[in-house]
């Protein structure tokens, strides 16, 4: 027994041990087979962390539990910057004996806990979950059976959400809270799957209009599934949406990419109550109690095939007869809601599609509702269709709970509509609609709207959309005692004409507060009294003197913010006059964010500019302000945080504008710079922007900048600028400015100040930095004091000669002439004295870093030390002793932070600057000749473009001019033949009926 219970012992510690060592003997085994498969099989970014990988044997037992935490899949092309699925914990329960065999791995169980998974298909149809290798495009390898098998026969996903957006319909869905659970044996060809899923709510959006919102579901499917022949059939299942139930009963086949479907649905419960469950704004806490009676049918199908091109039939019926429904606290009850609908498609082309309302009316209270409608087609409508109805706003309050607000008033609606619509097509309408004693009182504010009163009628005869009429004959309310009141006339709808007028008080704070607007605040008051009559064709060819426009308004404590504009804008006061021509602004005082403005101006083509699409808006602004902050304005719509420079992009000047802007700013705060005393003026004009004679003062030195900044090409945005700068330090201007940084780094390593006078131009990149290979410009510097010490140049060059007083320098009121050619800076020679060591420098640096220089330093023969001395008389042939003073030529190479200096010659002759100068124009010959090499060849490129294309041009119109000659040829010939045989043909004589044998 004591054998035994040790054996026993002994396997149980064996076992245990196993279970330990299993996990980590095979983890990076598995690992390394879930990246294979990954590889093989999907084209998306996955992302994980080894340590979020975890093998146990026990939370699973029998099967290995492999889990993967903080799991993200991302697309990539289309949609390299879309998240497919967020998944905090992904663990799959793979076969004890798969694991240990090595020869397959198969996956029993897959759970997901709490996905966010977000599907989206584009306009082209192209959809960001189609991202699985098919056969045809792997990498050809092993023809032998994949060692990855799905074996699975349960799964579930806790707490999910997905979102689907097909933006080809367009149609989506959103689902939060859903749990799904399912089970099925995929080992075997056929077997049924049983799935159970719910969601908390969910929406449903067709063409930006919620259909469903915010409801319930709950879901109970059992699907035959044959593998071999990739088709799944409806057994039992039961589906409910809110209290909405129906059924799913025919088949899905897809053995390729084609889905051939044959599906039938139908409601399984008749109370009218069910389907009033599902219309929005009804399911709702208190929908339990609300009291119902009536009966329905609602019943469809889904037949046909699917693919890129095809869609499938599609049908419904939905009658609903004598409903009924009452909230229990409201006085009246809505009765009599008797429906007779369907939507009939057979053969799944949108143009076929066929809605008829045969009847549909209600009682609201004691107002009834009726209409009728049938289209035919959804691209191209038939429409013929009435709705009448007579509502007192009073009683549908008594009727159906209006949170907070309190309504009155008589609407009158009578409208009807027969005929096609389509682009350049409308139905013949008539729909009058008369609002008579309105009133509209919220619970977030006291004062109400009152007398109010709509009369307006849209009118077309024709079916000509330019026939249409739009007649809002009078429109008059009173907001707390301030009235408003106005009329509008529209005629035409491509070339419409008008004649509005509109005058009174209007009131945004009480308005907005009556009728809250989403995502936006808005408050103040405009007090206006506009009028305009033209046509849109004379604003378009600027014929103003054919439109009548005038009037004045006063605009006072006006503020909006909004989700797009968190920094919000407010307009303390501004009155505004205009006629047809322009508008004058006057006094504008207010904010932008936190920066303070004033503002005058005037403006002109305001009429085409807000009514078309191509006309600019012209005018003239003098722009004031305290202190503008323009970081403020640097942020993301979205986050409301600074946009990094790397995703900034290309910032657009529009292309409707012709502004001229004249600005006087005390201070203005750009990224890390503060500029005082900004005055100037800017031109905005087909998407180029102007500079001219815009000065600032910032970092202890002057400004004054001309130039432009232009997007005609936004792929390739261009700018150039002239400078001129006074009394700016070097250390503060290399660490303002990355420009300085990449160009002049030297900048950075001296003590002083300069000033200068640089045009520069060149290409701008996507991030809004200058492209250095690019830049081109010219211009003088002038270091007014610069103390050189510290330098490793200067080092280099005092240790290879040994003159102490290159070591630490003082330059004044020297003026350098430079260049930038090609992204690179050439410094032209220029003289420098210290001590008794006469210095010419000039050469070049590139963004890159690296330096070429070459200096002359005429000294002292006796200041030449032995060493060098003996160097020098090398390299020139002779001995220099003789001579009074001697020249050392040096090379200088390398870079800033590890230069090269080297003897590269001399002279007895003293001939310093025309060896430096001889030298540096070589560089500069050189460097302007593989610029112009550049240019040539990307002219000589698009000439030869131009000439493809136009030979190509006119080979087609050769092409076509045959084919058009030897069509005449052949209908000329045809002709011929035809009046020939007319000709030659015999005559024949028709015989008489006989009509005796009848």
């Amino acid at each position: 027994m004591k054998k035994v219970i040790i054996g026993f012992a002994i396997f149980f510690i064996v076992l245990v041990a196993a279970a330990i060592l299993v996990p980590i003997l095979f983890k990076d085994k598995i690992k390394q087979a879930v990246d294979k498969q990954i590889a093989q099989n999907i084209h998306a970014t996955v992302i994980y962390e080894t340590d979020d990988i975890s093998l146990s044997l026990f939370r699973d037992f029998p099967d290995v539990s492999l889990g993967i935490d903080n799991l993200t899949v991302v697309g990539q092309d289309s949609f390299q910057t879309d998240t497919l699925a967020i998944i905090p914990s992904f663990r799959l329960g793979l076969n004890l004996m798969s694991v240990i065999s090595g020869d397959e791995l198969k996956v029993n169980k897959v759970v997901l806990q709490e996905p966010k998974i977000r599907l989206v298909v584009l306009e082209s149809g192209k959809a960001n979950w189609d991202i699985f290798i098919s056969d045809t495009t792997a990498a050809p390898a092993d023809t032998a059976a994949s060692d990855f098998k799905m074996a699975i026969k349960g799964w579930n996903i806790n707490n999910g959400t997905l979102y689907y957006d097909d933006l080809s319909i367009p149609f989506g869905l959103a689902m939060y809270g859903i749990n799904h659970s399912g089970s099925g044996d995929f080992e075997q060809s056929v077997f049924d799957m049983d799935s159970k899923t719910t969601a908390e709510r969910f929406t449903m959006t067709y063409d930006g209009v919620n259909y469903i919102q915010n409801a319930t579901l709950n879901a109970d499917v059992t699907l035959e599934m044959n593998l071999e022949k990739a088709l799944y059939t409806f057994k039992n299942n039961n589906i409910s949406v809110n209290e909405f139930p129906f059924q799913f009963a025919g088949s899905i086949l897809m053995p390729a990419d084609d889905i051939d479907l044959d599906l039938t649905f139908k409601a399984t419960e008749t109370d009218f109550r069910n389907v009033l469950s599902v219309v929005p704004g009804m399911y709702t806490e208190d929908f339990k109690n609300i009291k119902t009676e009536g009966k329905l049918s609602f019943d469809g199908y889904l037949k046909g095939r699917l693919n890129d091109s095809l869609m499938p039939g599609f049908g419904t019926d939905l009658k609903i007869a004598e409903g009924y429904f009452k909230y229990p606290d409201l006085p009246q009850a809505a009765r009599n809601i008797n429906v007779d609908m369907s939507i009939d498609n057979k053969d799944g082309n949108l143009d076929n599609t066929n809605i008829l309302v045969r009847q549909f009316h209600l009682d609201l209270g004691k107002n009834p509702v009726d209409a009728k409608v049938s289209v035919q087609g959804l691209e191209t409508m038939l429409v013929d269709g009435n709705v009448k109805a007579s509502i007192d706003l009073d009683e549908i309050t008594k009727v159906f709970p209006v949170d907070g607000m309190t309504l009155r008033g008589l609407l009158k609606v009578d409208a009807t509509a027969k005929g096609t619509y389509s682009e350049t097509k409308m139905p013949v309408v008539n729909a009058d609609m008369r609002l008579t004693n309105g009133y509209v009182k919220s619970k977030d504010f006291p004062a109400p709207i009152q007398n109010l009163n709509v009369v307006a009628n849209i009118l077309n005869t024709t079916g000509n959309t330019d026939d249409t009429r739009i007649n809002i004959q009078n429109f008059n309310m009173n907001l707390d005692g301030e009235p408003l009141e106005g009329r509008v006339l529209v005629q035409g709808i491509d070339k419409p004409a008008f004649d509005a007028n509109i005058k009174g008080i209007l009131d945004l704070t009480k308005l907005t507060k009556i009728f809250p607007l989403e995502d936006m605040t808005v408050s103040g008051r405009i007090n206006a009294n506009v009028a305009a009559k033209g046509k849109m064709s004379d604003i378009e060819a600027e014929k103003y003197n054919n439109v009548t426009a005038n009037g004045s308004m006063a605009i006072s404590n006006l503020e909006f913010v909004s989700k797009d504009m968190p920094q919000g804008i407010k307009i303390n006061s501004a009155n505004a006059v205009f006629n047809n021509e322009r508008i004058d602004l006057q006094n504008m005082s207010g904010y932008l964010g936190k920066s303070d403005i004033q503002a005058s101006g005037s403006i002109s083509n305001y009429l085409g500019y807000a009514l078309a699409d191509d006309q600019s808006l012209r005018g003239t602004f003098n722009l004031a302000s305290n202190k503008f902050n323009v970081n403020e304005w640097m942020v993301d719509e979205n986050t409301g945080q600074p946009v990094p420079e790397t995703e900034a992009g290309v910032v657009e000047v529009p292309g409707n504008l012709d502004i001229t802007l004249n600005i006087d700013a005390k201070q203005v705060v750009y990224d890390n710079l503060n500029l005082s005393n900004m005055s100037g003026k800017v031109l905005v004009k087909d998407k180029v922007a102007r500079l001219q004679q815009v000065s600032f003062n910032t970092l202890g030195g002057s400004f004054v900048t001309s130039g432009s900044y232009n997007t005609q090409n936004l792929q390739k945005p261009l700018f150039d600028f002239n400078l001129d700068i006074k009394n700016l330090k070097f250390k503060e201007a290399f660490n303002a400015f990355n420009t300085i940084k990449a160009v002049a780094p030297i900048a950075g390593l001296l003590e002083g100040t300069f000033s200068t006078k640089f045009n520069f131009a060149g290409e701008l990149g996507q991030d809004m930095m200058p492209i250095f290979s690019t830049l081109d410009g010219a211009g003088v510097i002038e270091v007014i004091k610069a103390a050189v010490r510290d330098v490793k140049i200067v080092d280099k060059i005092s240790s290879l000669t040994n003159f102490e007083e290159l070591k630490n320098f003082v330059v004044e009121n020297k003026k350098i002439d430079a260049q930038i050619v090609d992204g690179s800076l050439v410094v032209k020679p220029f003289d420098l004295k210290i001590g008794n060591v006469d210095m010419t420098v000039g050469g070049s640096n590139n963004v890159n870093g690296n330096i070429d220089y070459v200096t002359a330093l005429n000294v002292p023969t006796g200041k030449v030390g032995q060493q060098l001395n003996s160097r020098l008389t090398s390299l020139i042939g002779s001995d220099v002793k003789a001579a009074e003073r001697v020249t050392l030529n040096l090379n200088i190479g390398g870079t800033l932070t590890d230069p090269r200096v080297s003897l590269a010659g001399g002279s007895a002759k003293g001939q310093a600057k025309e060896a430096v100068q001889n030298l540096v124009q070589n560089k500069l010959d050189d460097a302007k000749a593989q610029v112009e090499q550049r240019k040539q060849q990307a002219q000589d490129s698009l000439t030869n473009e131009l000439n493809r294309r136009k030979l190509e041009a006119e080979q087609k119109a050769r092409e076509e001019l045959e084919k058009k000659r030897l069509e005449a040829e052949k209908k000329a010939k045809d002709q011929i033949s035809n009046k020939l045989n007319s000709l030659l043909k015999p005559k024949t004589t028709t015989q008489p009926a006989d009509t005796a044998g009848n």
